[in-house]
């Protein structure tokens, strides 16, 4: 990953406007959407020129034929790893969930089958669960063509084969050892899979070890999605653990 630039005050709110924008329309953002939008405290011609020195800074590129800006992967892992906020669940979503796996809670194919479901409905993306048995459960596949990134024929069909393939995603989840982490880009190996996104926490009991994760374009909802996957995660360890 190139060394991030030293940002102003300044540029580093609006990178983060830009970003948040992104990922919440996946759409080039301008400098007027900025100005109406956000309360960033300066005019939209000095946003137009902290733009300039952003793209500059290889943190902003233009697409295509584009007025406005979206984020390179250096400035997304400068995001996920220094500007974002999760969000903390509420007690009734944090029930909501849990009910969707309490009654497989004795039965680990079944608990993890069911975690692995109740991720991708409550993230409304592909959720993947892989073990060190070997196992490799997912749920939630048409979830992806929600978002324009998958409209491109090869990157779906090169994310989508790799839920045939076991061995891709547990050398991803040996080559990294924190038991939570974001992967973005190149972090995804030799996959064509340079605008992909995975978020994932591992799990490790008598019975069973492995990790849960979503997979999605790179501007997942990191701040809405990060909450959910690590709660799974916790109960996997909590009913898994005490049996």
């Amino acid at each position: 990953m190139d060394q991030m630039p030293a940002l102003s005050d300044r540029q580093t709110h609006i990178l983060k406007a830009i970003i948040e924008e992104y990922i919440a329309t996946a759409e080039p953002v301008g400098s007027e959407t900025l100005d109406k939008k956000y309360s960033l405290g300066v005019s939209p011609a000095t946003i137009r020129n902290e733009m300039v020195r952003l793209t500059d800074l290889k943190l902003l590129h233009q697409p295509h034929t584009s007025a406005g800006r979206a984020p390179t992967p250096v400035a997304m892992r400068y995001y996920v790893d220094h500007l974002m906020k999760t969000k903390d669940m509420s007690v009734a979503e944090e029930v909501a969930v849990k009910d969707k796996v309490w009654e497989y809670r004795q039965e680990i194919d079944k608990l993890l089958r069911e975690a692995t479901k109740a991720l991708a409905e409550r993230t409304k993306s592909l959720a993947i669960t892989a073990t060190q048995d070997g196992d490799l459960y997912y749920s939630g596949t048409s979830h992806i063509l929600d978002s324009p990134e998958f409209f491109d024929y090869e990157l779906t069909h090169d994310l989508l084969g790799t839920l045939d393939e076991f061995d891709y995603w547990w050398k991803l989840l040996e080559a990294h050892n924190d038991p939570f982490a974001i992967l973005l880009g190149e972090d995804l190996g030799g996959k064509n899979l340079s605008q992909c996104g995975f978020i994932y926490t591992k799990f490790a009991t008598p019975h069973v070890s492995g990790a849960i994760g979503v997979v999605g374009p790179s501007r997942l909802n990191y701040p809405a999605i990060i909450p959910v996957v690590r709660y799974l995660g916790g109960l996997i360890d909590e009913f898994a653990g005490s049996w």
